[in-house]
């Protein structure tokens, strides 16, 4: 069978209204984005509750991995810029959450406040780490298809499409 006669492929999107002819991927893009989203937030709570930690939300997780990064100090502007949220009152919250669990420090220097991971919250990272490496990359491994070099290159992609979707937030802030 030839291009010409194979059947038009059927755009998997979100929200049909929203589709512009010149650009039915980025919907399709859209909708991928949303249920991988969904997905991603459903896995690194149940690694984290595996690794030891249940009462952890996804935003939880991340945060406590955005703090044991280099296992140095942040501050809660440092956080929530690496992890692009601007509400800082969510992190604010999670920071809270696990300096109570024993997870994080937290260290006065001057008017800020800085964040670290503690012991416990090391040993949390890296127990995740490993339900990580049985459960995920075991899996990805043995899949084939999917190479390491193509993961880095959609990651390219997101970290590209997330700067023109808050340059696009922005213009909507202006309207």
């Amino acid at each position: 069978m030839t291009d010409a006669a194979a059947p038009a492929r059927t755009k998997i999107v979100s929200s049909a209204h929203l589709v512009a002819e010149e650009a039915a991927e980025l919907s399709e893009f859209e909708y991928g984005l949303m249920v991988a989203n969904n997905a991603f937030n459903r896995w690194v709570t149940r690694c984290m509750a595996a690794a030891g930690a249940p009462e952890m939300g996804a935003l939880d997780v991340m945060v406590m991995h955005t703090v044991n990064h280099r296992d140095r100090a942040k501050r809660l502007a440092d956080i929530c810029f690496t992890l692009n949220v601007e509400d800082t009152h969510l992190v604010n919250y999670a920071l809270k959450k696990l300096v109570k669990a024993g997870f994080v420090t937290a260290t006065k220097h001057g008017k800020e406040t800085h964040y670290a991971a503690s012991d416990d919250g090391r040993a949390l990272c890296q127990r995740y780490r490993e339900v990580r490496e049985a459960c995920l990359i075991e899996t990805v491994s043995a899949l084939g298809p999917i190479e390491n070099e193509e993961v880095g290159r959609a990651a390219s992609v997101l970290r590209a499409l997330s700067g023109l979707y808050d340059q696009a937030a922005r213009a909507a802030t202006s309207l």
